[in-house]
């Protein structure tokens, strides 16, 4: 345990042989709502209620520039971040969309972006540094900063849970992140460069070819490293931030919604700093970046969608959001064999 890391409990089993029996006392067969009635169990042992409550949901978008980003690694350049990031704070991006669909308020944390913001609603100022620094030369950032972004993280998800808020979903924005995060697969989870590194926001061909080359270089930059040193030396602020909100909001008994390819990597991080997190953690989905499949194993996750996306902004979370909902109203709605008078199983 390292001094970032909030304490976060055990999932309690003291509930779940109550929670069990309500769900398979509904009026269907047992297990007739497959993975809704694992997710049902799962929020109900996170919350430790018969009848837990989703209340003042949220999606935040951490932000963050990469010094890889000069070197050739994404189809778009670097200005893009903060340009999203406009975008995002203007209601005109898919997140903005689809979290309207959800009824989910939408946060956007500037946690290292080469962009000075003025004041927004919806706009939180974290800012570590103005971005990474290259990780194929030198390391991305300091470890002091790797540890302000990882507390800065937690105490945003504390915040929220102290506001009441209980089910936060996780997403990002940062040109050449895909990167950062193969990098951080590559070396917390072995998996080899030419499997981690796809094909980002768009390379193909001889494109691909270059990323892959270089993170490869990157990665030979070092040795074997600790959770914190491969942070350190390839992470991005915009990922080590969403693993401090991820432990944050863990330590304040919150659901947290994973979103793709880059909040996995957040997530490798937090878990191999305290892993209880993953009792916390719904995999929203699976995501078409070439890596995900291998980070969702390092994990042992099973995501609840599979819808080909590849966007991340926390989309795929928003999305899930929904299935946590069906769950939580089957759970708190649903009449039972008894209130509704039908005969169960003989």
């Amino acid at each position: 345990m390292t001094p970032v890391c909030p304490a976060i409990a055990p999932l309690d089993d003291a509930l779940t042989a109550a929670l069990q029996r309500k769900i398979d006392g509904k009026t269907k067969p047992p297990g007739a709502l497959g993975r809704l009635e694992s997710l049902a169990l799962q929020l109900g042992r996170v919350q430790q209620r018969l009848d837990p409550q989703l209340v003042d949901p949220r999606v935040y978008i951490f932000a963050g520039d990469h010094g890889l980003a000069l070197e050739g690694v994404s189809a778009y350049p670097q200005e893009v971040t903060w340009q999203m990031v406009a975008n995002f704070l203007a209601g005109g991006a898919a997140v903005n969309a689809l979290a309207r669909t959800s009824g989910m308020a939408v946060r956007i944390v500037d946690a290292g972006v080469a962009h000075t913001f003025a004041a927004a609603p919806g706009l939180v100022d974290a800012k570590i540094a103005p971005g990474t620094r290259s990780s194929l030369h030198e390391p991305a950032m300091t470890l002091g900063q790797a540890v302000a972004a990882l507390q800065a993280g937690v105490a945003l998800m504390q915040a929220a849970g102290d506001e009441g808020c209980t089910v936060v979903a996780l997403g990002e924005m940062g040109i050449a992140n895909t990167s950062a995060a193969a990098l951080l697969l590559h070396k917390l989870a072995g998996v080899p460069m030419d499997q981690a590194a796809g094909r980002g926001t768009g390379l193909e061909g001889a494109g691909l070819a270059r990323k892959q080359a270089l993170l490869a270089r990157a990665a030979a930059r070092t040795g074997p490293l600790d959770v914190l040193g491969a942070l350190t030396e390839y992470g991005g602020f915009e990922i080590a931030m969403m693993a401090g909100a991820m432990l944050g909001a863990a330590s304040r008994r919150m659901l947290v919604l994973v979103d793709g390819f880059i909040a996995g990597s957040a997530m490798l991080v937090a878990a191999r700093l305290a892993p209880a997190v993953l009792d916390y953690a719904v995999f929203a989905h699976q995501s078409a970046e070439a890596g995900h499949a291998a980070m969702l194993r390092a994990l042992d996750a099973k995501p609840l969608l599979a819808l080909d996306m590849r966007l991340g902004e926390g989309t795929g979370a928003v999305l899930a959001y929904g299935l946590v909902r069906a769950a939580a109203a089957f759970l708190n709605d649903m009449a039972s064999f008894e209130v509704a008078g039908v005969s169960g199983r003989a």
